[in-house]
């Protein structure tokens, strides 16, 4: 089923924190269940080093797991922790049943090999969603864990235009692991014409203009202004840069928010889109991690 995107003169202003509240109350009702079941999903985090930020995530990453009801386990190692060490306790985290998921936080040291390390974590336990088995069975349509930031950027994406994406042409700005591929990937699942345009590609704002759906994933502040849109599309904006303005420090999207407000049907807000959808599905895969484990499917 096509889904006619019309010009809107009041855009949606998409709240990706209602919709993570909405997701994580799902998830919460979902885990008193599994526990019913004599099952206690369990996500443990693995921290190395001292970044300010990383601490920041994981600590946001434990209270909504404790929300929630999975029980979270943190291991904090220093910043001069050798590999094996690290890849020990990723073994031993694999060999632990009580253990459902497992999330290394990034950026490591520049000494520790991340390829290494995404690649040492279970695919079953990979909540991150960054091992190959992943990646490839993502690619292939079949159901594995995906990437956290990706699934939530769908959710959005149905919840405004409806289940049925189909057909839609879908253009991601940006060609990352982490985002850029699997969203395109993802929304291919969803039967989307998708294009993607990254640095090496001509005629960038051509393509944009005829995006149904534009997925910004760049980390280029405001590049995509309004003469980059379709009258009427829907954007995803995934991009958090911190840029000075008037003498402050500000977060802003790679999408030239107020810009693009003249023209688009509805929009992700930077903060307040994209962000908090990405920690809600982190718990949505530990809650999908301990069914896969258990052969508990939801019907």
């Amino acid at each position: 089923m096509n889904i006619a995107i019309q010009e809107h003169s009041q855009p949606l202003i998409i709240d990706g924190k209602a919709t993570a509240q909405t997701v994580l109350d799902e998830i919460k009702s979902e885990v008193q269940q599994m526990k019913a079941q004599g099952i206690e999903p369990c996500l443990a985090v693995v921290l190395v080093g001292d970044d300010p930020a990383s601490h920041v995530y994981v600590r946001n990453k434990v209270e909504k797991a404790l929300y929630v009801g999975i029980r979270s386990l943190e291991y904090r190692m220093s910043a001069d922790t050798e590999a094996d060490t690290l890849l020990q306790k990723i073994d031993e985290l694999n060999a632990d049943a009580t253990v459902h998921g497992i999330l290394v936080q990034l950026p490591l040291p520049a000494h520790i090999d991340e390829t290494a390390v995404l690649q040492r974590i279970h695919p079953l336990k990979d909540v991150d969603g960054f091992h190959s088995e992943n990646v490839g069975g993502l690619s292939q349509g079949r159901e594995v864990l995906t990437p956290c930031t990706p699934t939530g950027c769908i959710r959005l994406l149905k919840d405004t235009l409806g289940p049925d994406l189909s057909g839609l042409h879908a253009v991601v700005v940006g060609r990352s692991n982490i985002v850029g591929k699997p969203m395109a990937a993802l929304l291919l699942k969803e039967s989307c014409t998708v294009s993607i345009v990254h640095s090496r590609t001509q005629n960038i704002r051509d393509i944009c203009k005829n995006a149904d759906i534009l997925v910004a994933a760049v980390g280029r502040p405001k590049m995509i202004d309004a003469s980059y849109l379709k009258p009427g599309a829907v954007v995803i904006d995934v991009g958090i840069n911190r840029i000075q303005e008037n003498g402050k420090n500000r977060l802003v999207g790679d999408v030239d928010y107020d810009d693009a407000l003249s023209v688009v049907k509805a929009i992700t807000p930077v903060p307040g889109g994209v962000g908090p959808m990405t920690i809600a599905y982190l718990m949505k895969n530990t809650l999908d991690a301990a069914r896969m484990q258990a052969n508990i499917f939801k019907k």
